[in-house]
């Protein structure tokens, strides 16, 4: 069963690692330190598609990192 999710993890940490990876880059860390954030726009379509996967990849890997931990 553990090499099950050690596999499935590394399947999960791949993805979300293409999916971060493929997102477009926007303003990062500048404006939370102050820096001119532009203007706030709403993300649609294929940029939408990838928050919602980058959560629910991201929501997978710890629910089977704390798996791993009690078996």
């Amino acid at each position: 069963m553990k090499t099950y999710l050690t596999v499935f993890q590394m399947i999960i940490s791949t993805l979300l690692i293409i999916i971060i990876l493929l997102q477009s880059k926007g303003s990062g860390l500048s404006t939370v330190f102050g820096g001119e954030g532009g203007f706030y726009r709403s993300r649609r379509g294929v940029e939408k598609l990838f928050v919602y996967f980058t959560v629910i990849l991201a929501v997978l890997f710890f629910v089977v990192s704390i798996l791993q931990f009690l078996i």
